[in-house]
């Protein structure tokens, strides 16, 4: 069986002096820290020189699980939001998606 693996993705504004590996283990962290089941995060971060406004947008996709319900969710997403927010220095606009994958999504190491 393959492990569960959540995913964080950081699209943000170039004119931003951001940390993207560490925002992302902070992510990784932090969900760690609300189950501790839930796998290494794989992350990447997005930077682009088109845009209109500062802005950072996060989206973190994770697995459906039974645990895993509107109190553990609105939890997760607050502890996510301070987290991320704490490590970004300069006044943009900010939004994060706390996302669940559907019953048809694979996920796992890939072995050639």
């Amino acid at each position: 069986m393959d492990t569960p693996m959540p995913h964080a993705e950081i699209k943000y504004s170039s004119n931003l002096d951001l940390d993207i590996p560490a925002i992302l283990a902070e992510i990784e962290q932090v969900i760690l820290s609300h189950d501790d089941g839930a796998g290494d995060c794989k992350g990447r971060g997005y930077s682009t020189d088109t845009y209109h406004h500062t802005h950072v947008a996060v989206k973190v996709s994770v697995l459906v699980k039974p645990h895993r319900d509107a109190n553990f969710s609105n939890t997760l997403l607050k502890s996510l939001h301070a987290a991320i927010t704490a490590r970004i220095s300069v006044p943009c606009a900010f939004s994060l998606e706390l996302a669940y994958t559907g019953p048809f999504y694979i996920t796992g190491q890939h072995h050639p």
